[in-house]
This record gives C-alpha cells, sequence and structure tokens, in this order.
C-alpha cells in the first residue's frame, strides 16, 4: 500500500509542474503582443488654424491628420467632420455640414438649407504678388 500511494504521488508531483509551467508560458505570450500594440501608438498630427472673416466672426479649424479628422469650433458650437478624398484641395464634412479651403477660400456651409455659415479669403504673402510679364 504505501509502495502504490508513493509510486501515485511521484508521478503525480511531476505531471502537475509540468503542466502549470506550460500554462505559465502561455499567458506570458499572450501578454506580449498587447504590449506591444501599446508601445508602437504614435500620438496624434494635429494643426490648429484661427481664421478671421469680414465681420470679424472667428473660425477655428483643427486637423487632426493621424484620423482624418477635421474639429471646426464656430459660435460656441463644435462641430466634428471627417476628410473627404473624393472632392477638389482639402474638403470635409458628414451627413450636415461641409468645410472647404480650395485656393485659399476658407468655406464652412450647412448643407441641409444650402447655407454658408462662414466664408473668408486667406491672405497671401507678398512672396507671391509676383507679375508675370505678358510677350
Amino acid at each position: 500500500m504505501k509502495k502504490l500511494l508513493r509510486t501515485i504521488t511521484f508521478t503525480a508531483i511531476p505531471l502537475f509542474l509540468i503542466t502549470a509551467c506550460k500554462n505559465q508560458i502561455k499567458e506570458e505570450v499572450a501578454e506580449q503582443p498587447e504590449n506591444a500594440t501599446a508601445t508602437k501608438q504614435e500620438p496624434d498630427k494635429i494643426t490648429k488654424e484661427v481664421y478671421t472673416d469680414e465681420s470679424g466672426e472667428q473660425l477655428e479649424v483643427t486637423f487632426n491628420e493621424t484620423q482624418h479628422t477635421v474639429t471646426v469650433h464656430l459660435n460656441g458650437k463644435s462641430y466634428n467632420l471627417k476628410k473627404s478624398d473624393e472632392l477638389p484641395e482639402f474638403t470635409a464634412g458628414d451627413a450636415d455640414y461641409q468645410y472647404s479651403n480650395v485656393r485659399g477660400e476658407v468655406t464652412f456651409l450647412n448643407k441641409d438649407y444650402n447655407m454658408v455659415l462662414f466664408h473668408c479669403k486667406k491672405n497671401k504673402s507678398s512672396s507671391s504678388n509676383t507679375k508675370m510679364a505678358s510677350y
């Protein structure tokens, strides 16, 4: 009886240790990909511009180039828009609003009512005021 108990104990302990070690290795392998993705995330590339129209209204535009989104602040309200690659130059919009910056003309409009909420032209720098000769 003692001999049987001793053989069961000696076989059970090594089997228990082997299975415990295998489970521990699987947990460590599962944790590595989570840590690897956390370190690879880069901060968003965000730029901010403020435009003022002729009446003195200000439009604040924040570009998130990493996520391709635009946040527009006008009259105390914020509008989150998605950048569109289909339209010319730089445009962003959603179902109700559209922001565009085409050839220095900044426009923010409400699509439902065909109403322009904000419009201004960017100031051109003095270096672009070169005249071309005509022949």
